[in-house]
């Protein structure tokens, strides 16, 4: 099965440290990527831009919003997609992430979200958009 992680951060904790100190935290991030990569278990890992937009059907017409959207003070930082036998199985895997490896995460709000990945039918259609 697949699962969808998404890793999280405060974004007004990380605004608050100095740049040296990110780019230090940053860096300790891309040494902790080994071990989640040679898992074997990491299907994609992307970090994710601040930009985001949302599309939503209104009255008929597709409205597009300036995000962020979640109604919190997390924000969505990272996503990656792993291969795992249960959802056991993927904790133990996305728990190897910098996310939860590198001890300022705690600090600066650092989580990590699992999701099961379930597949709809592939059905052709036409969709509309006016």
């Amino acid at each position: 099965m697949k699962y969808l992680c998404l890793g999280y951060f405060e974004p007004e904790k990380m605004d608050a440290r100095p740049k040296p100190e990110i780019d230090a935290i940053m860096g300790e991030c891309q040494t902790r990527l080994g071990e989640f990569y040679e898992s074997g278990k990491v299907i994609i890992d992307a970090g994710l831009d601040v930009e985001s937009k949302s599309l939503r059907l209104v009255n008929g017409k597709v409205r597009v919003i300036d995000g962020p959207f979640i109604e919190t003070k997390e924000m969505i930082g990272s996503a990656f997609l792993i291969e795992a036998r249960d959802m056991e199985e993927a904790i133990r895997v996305a728990s190897l992430h910098p996310t939860t490896q590198v001890g300022a995460g705690e600090q600066l709000g650092w989580g990590i979200e699992i999701r099961p990945i379930h597949y709809f039918e592939n059905r052709e259609r036409e969709v509309e958009f006016n």
